[in-house]
């Protein structure tokens, strides 16, 4: 919903030139340190494996912090931008009486200030953290937690993600879901699961879900 890419702009009176490989390898440690975090029983909240994914894009690029710094870009991550499709879709399927659930990695706070920012919030019916159950995604247990939120309809549940490995994850505990393809240079991960459903963007969800139902 939000473009993580955004934050390049915030980064560049920092890194200068070297934004944009700042803001990728941002990213990139970032789900890294959850992936690892996961396997290894060791968690903390995402905002700390951010935090700590900053420090190691400032030690890598020679881009020393300071306190303020490093907490003017952290509070940077907070107010990504918005892809322009999203709000006319949450409203069409807000409309049609789906209930939205966002499901993330991202601690409550933390994600309801990013959705209030993008002026999403008043679409979703609640915020699953992964913080219930002290772990990140691909685990299984992230997946549970929607499935359990969703009841009675949890046969219904779908997961939209721009992330392979989500949806992965989401298909293997048995849970529908579409891969959200913005960039079409992208391959999905060649594993023995695979979207329901690939969107070139998320306008095509509602239809895409009224087609299911139809079927």
């Amino acid at each position: 919903m939000v473009d993580p890419a955004g934050i390049a702009d915030a980064l560049t009176p920092v890194f200068g030139a070297q934004a944009r490989n700042a803001m990728q390898l941002w990213r990139d440690k970032q789900l890294e340190f959850s992936f690892r975090r996961g396997l290894m029983r060791r968690y903390v909240d995402f905002d700390t494996c951010t935090r700590q994914a900053l420090r190691f894009v400032s030690a890598q690029l020679g881009v020393p912090l300071d306190a303020n710094a490093e907490q003017a870009l952290l509070e940077c991550y907070l107010r990504l931008p918005a892809f322009p499709d999203v709000k006319p879709t949450l409203e069409t399927l807000k409309a049609s009486g789906a209930r939205l659930l966002a499901l993330t990695n991202g601690t409550a706070s933390s994600v309801r200030s990013l959705l209030g920012h993008a002026g999403f919030g008043d679409y979703f019916e609640g915020i699953l953290s992964v913080d219930e159950v002290q772990t990140f995604k691909p685990d299984p247990a992230v997946y549970e937690l929607l499935k359990r939120a969703a009841r009675p309809d949890a046969g219904h549940v779908w997961l939209v993600s721009a992330n392979a490995f989500d949806v992965i994850g989401a298909k293997a505990c048995g849970v529908r879901a579409a891969w959200l393809r913005r960039d079409a240079a992208r391959v999905f991960d060649t594993w023995e699961f695979s979207p329901d459903v690939v969107l070139q963007t998320l306008a095509e969800l509602p239809g895409e879900l009224q087609r299911r139902r139809l079927a």
